[in-house]
């Protein structure tokens, strides 16, 4: 039976009891995490979020009432012990907190009794992660996701105070807003009162921040949600946070030094991690060269070659069809590992095959210096020597080739760079490695949509050395737009923004708009911009992504309190759910069933 705690105080959480609280008398409340009864003498570990204590419990201590509640505790019960604190008499726990001390009960109240849990509340668990997400409360009580969860407030809070220390304003916008259909699918939200209307809920606060430049608030923050109907990957979730800022009278070094000390700040004080400033910077362009991606890791070599100049006159059909439809040959060298079993090989082949090659090259340089290569018999010896001396190729090495369009070719040899990464173990998730990607191209061809569309939104800013372009060669056009990168995962992304009107309208004619298109969706932006807009800019972050790279989290569902599956359904709460009818007529809306 469940006591009350009527007339008792908690003293201290559990590891905030230290050797200087020797002698005295302490409250401490939380979960057994076990219990131990050595006849006549029972020990407790008590959990709380702060950590683990030992509590003992003896009959000639505690009066024979409570070591009899004493007996009954079970995993998950919840107690209040009241108890002296005492030095421990046996060996020290090293793997403790509080593993010098323990406290003697003088007594117990059983606040809540508990079933035994579905799984075991320990660190590191092995229980499938469906289980845990239907009993996400229990998986929250572990302390391994207590810590992230903790991780995450600190970011904020500490986001929060460099931001209103470096003159920005705390901001909040709207989430039910109007949809505009470019980019990922909204979600809508029905109005019951403007009936057939929808609001949509926002996949971040674009529109809104640059309103409040326009009105004039020059720095902006806010710790916004925000929503996007898509595939989910390990690393995106429907609903998620970003740390979104906007800061007017500025260019892409203001903001990206604003943005250079909040990093270095966040993570000195949270991963005692110095960060050299100013951060690496590379181009869109260069980065896609020597990495084959627009977010590079960079806590490894096995840079991109490009050896189309040395292959330009072979008759291997593979390597002479890629460059005579205007592909490249590019190559990495995957240093040591020349001795590589052709089944591992066969294997990064069929890898490569996923992300649209339809084969892999491959030259293995012997230790005597001879060659094993799958496309020996269509080349001279002295064609592979060129080829092995371009790569810098020692004996002992793996070289690995695509041929194909570049972007193809590009996003080959980028996976199949971090494939055999993770295979030699070259990703360390304490090792940070930070870097600006500068100077995106401003739009990218969808051949799906027989257009041009924006690389990053339609509201970025071109780059004025590229601007007479824009007719003649829309795709060479290079935006003022940055992305932060960190091993390998982009954290998030900005931009400076257009804030001239012919600009603007110009933009949205390469991107298809009619005027009155453009009126429509975005009339109330592009009405505010006749009426004085500074130039201004700004980036927002995934708040997810960075705390789960600041504690190694596989996934950002274990940074997330509650966070939802791939299907974008919750575990727990079983939503997304049918809603009663009476809902569904009080807005106007029929559900169709699908025939099978």
């Amino acid at each position: 039976m469940a006591e009350s705690m009527l007339g008792l105080k908690r003293s201290h959480r559990c590891t905030e009891v230290t050797s200087a609280n020797a002698g005295s008398e302490v409250t401490v409340m939380g979960w057994v995490q076990k219990s131990r009864n050595k006849g006549g003498i029972i020990f407790v570990d008590l959990r709380d979020r702060s950590g683990l204590l030992q509590i003992i419990f003896e009959e000639s201590e505690c009066g024979t009432e409570n070591f009899s509640k004493a007996e009954k505790l079970r995993s998950e019960f919840v107690v209040a012990v009241t108890g002296i604190v005492e030095n421990r008499a046996g060996g020290i726990n090293e793997h403790l907190a509080t593993g010098a001390i323990e406290v003697r009960a003088k007594s117990l109240r059983i606040l809540s009794e508990s079933e035994t849990p579905p799984f075991p509340i320990e660190e590191n668990s092995k229980t499938k992660e469906e289980l845990r997400l239907k009993y996400r409360y229990l998986d929250l009580r572990r302390p391994d996701i207590q810590k992230n969860i903790k991780v995450r407030s600190q970011v904020a809070t500490l986001t929060r105070a460099f931001l209103a220390e470096e003159g920005f304003l705390e901001i909040e916008t709207p989430t039910l807003i109007k949809s505009t259909p470019e980019g990922a699918r909204d979600y809508l939200v029905p109005s019951r009162v403007h009936p057939g209307s929808f609001y949509a809920l926002p996949q971040s606060p674009q529109l809104y921040k640059q309103l409040l430049m326009c009105s004039g608030y020059d720095r902006y923050f806010q710790l916004a949600r925000c929503y996007r109907d898509e595939d989910l990957r390990a690393d995106r979730q429907p609903e998620f946070t970003q740390i979104d800022m906007e800061l007017s009278f500025v260019d892409v070094d203001d903001v990206l030094d604003v943005n250079e000390r909040l990093l270095k700040k966040l993570f000195k004080e949270i991963c005692n991690y110095e960060i050299d400033r100013p951060l690496l910077r590379l181009t869109w362009r260069e980065a896609m060269d020597r990495f084959g991606s627009d977010k590079p890791d960079m806590r490894f070599g096995m840079e991109l070659n490009d050896v189309s100049d040395v292959v330009k006159n072979t008759e291997f059909a593979v390597f002479k069809g890629a460059l005579e439809q205007g592909g490249s040959v590019r190559a990495i060298n995957a240093k040591g590992q020349g001795s590589m079993p052709r089944k591992k090989i066969d294997a990064l082949v069929e890898y490569a095959k996923g992300f649209g090659a339809k084969g892999l090259a491959y030259l293995a340089i012997q230790e005597d210096g001879t060659y094993k290569c799958s496309f020996a018999k269509f080349m001279s010896e002295e064609e592979l020597h060129d080829l092995v001396k371009a790569m810098a190729g020692e004996p002992g090495d793996l070289l690995l080739f695509a041929a194909d369009k570049d972007k193809v070719v590009f996003d080959v040899l980028g996976n199949l760079r971090l494939e055999l990464a993770r295979q030699l173990d070259l990703l360390k998730k304490d090792d940070f490695k930070f870097l600006w990607v500068t100077e995106f191209p401003l739009l990218e061809y969808s051949e799906e949509q027989g257009r041009y569309t924006a690389m990053h939104h339609p509201f970025t800013m071109p780059m004025e050395e590229d601007w007479h372009l824009i007719d003649s060669d829309p795709g060479a056009v290079r935006a003022k737009a940055y992305d932060i990168v960190l091993n390998g995962t982009e954290l998030g992304g900005g931009s400076v923004r257009i804030h001239q009107g012919d600009i603007q309208s110009k933009m949205f004619e390469v991107l298809g708009f009619t005027k009155e298109q453009a009126q429509e969706q975005f009339g109330f932006l592009l009405d505010a911009f006749k009426y004085g807009v500074p130039p201004h800019a700004g980036l927002a972050y995934g708040l997810d992504r960075v705390v789960m790279l600041m504690v190694g989290a596989d996934s950002i569902r274990d940074v997330m309190a509650f966070p939802k599956v791939k299907d974008a359904s919750c575990l727990m709460s079983e939503a997304p759910a049918p809603v009663d009818p009476k809902q569904l007529e009080d807005l106007g809306i029929g559900v169709t069933q699908e025939e099978e």
